[in-house]
């Protein structure tokens, strides 16, 4: 009988072990699992969490507030030059990457974006929002109003109903425009046709996604646009760069 009952302890104790040792086993492999997914499933469940989160958070703001549009639609590419020295200044003028725009405006260049989606490309930002202050250091630099505008007037980039930007594959490849962005000549005017065909199809494409949902050109630059269906005051507030 003693030996009966030494017998079932072991069988127990046994499978106790191999019970152990498979849960073990299991979570290890779950979480290989999510580690070897993380970057392919879990983030774009993550992106569009907040996504969504970020539409419901300014649902009830006004027209006016100041919003980020890669928190709208994550598909923008940010290349916010003013945040680098990759830019006419050679100075880095923002704190960080910031891509804002007036809700009202920033709204309209997300239908440019779905706009663009269904003909396979997406948008690329160089510039939103600009603080006056900022105005005031790019025209230290570069005094010619064809390209910058006079501080003491101020930019639509100050009100936040402007935006400077390209086209890009859905891979991020940008397409090709004819010349730099911030190059100032008259090869980067949106009149200027002595490009390949290529290339002002392109810019056309560019600027009638952006006409028909309200944004119209520079004559300078083509890639900047600015939101003509609202006013709103020159601004200086800052970039809030704690998430950063």
């Amino acid at each position: 009988m003693r030996q009966f009952l030494f017998l079932c302890i072991l069988i127990i104790s046994s499978c106790k072990h191999q019970e152990t040792n498979l849960t073990n086993s299991v979570f290890n492999d779950k979480e290989n699992f999510l580690g070897n997914t993380e970057h392919n499933i879990n983030k774009i469940i993550s992106n569009d969490l907040r996504q969504s989160m970020y539409w419901k958070s300014i649902a009830d703001l006004p027209d006016s507030s100041f919003v980020e549009l890669n928190k709208l639609d994550s598909l923008f590419v940010l290349d916010i030059r003013y945040a680098t020295t990759n830019n006419f200044t050679k100075t880095i003028l923002y704190s960080c990457p910031k891509a804002m725009l007036r809700k009202v405006v920033a709204l309209q260049l997300v239908k440019v974006q779905q706009e663009l989606i269904k003909k396979g490309f997406k948008i690329k930002l160089f510039d939103c929002y600009r603080p006056l202050s900022v105005q005031w250091k790019m025209w230290e630099v570069y005094p010619d109003r064809r390209y910058v505008a006079d501080p003491r007037v101020g930019s639509w980039h100050n009100k936040g109903l402007a935006v400077d930007l390209t086209i890009c594959d859905l891979n991020g490849k940008q397409i090709e425009m004819g010349t730099p962005y911030d190059f100032f000549g008259k090869e980067a005017w949106p009149t200027y046709k002595q490009l390949p065909q290529k290339i002002l199809k392109n810019r056309d494409l560019l600027a009638k996604t952006m006409w028909k949902f309200g944004f119209r050109p520079t004559s300078t630059e083509w890639w900047h646009y600015s939101y003509r269906h609202a006013t709103f005051p020159i601004s200086n507030t800052p970039f809030d760069c704690n998430d950063f």
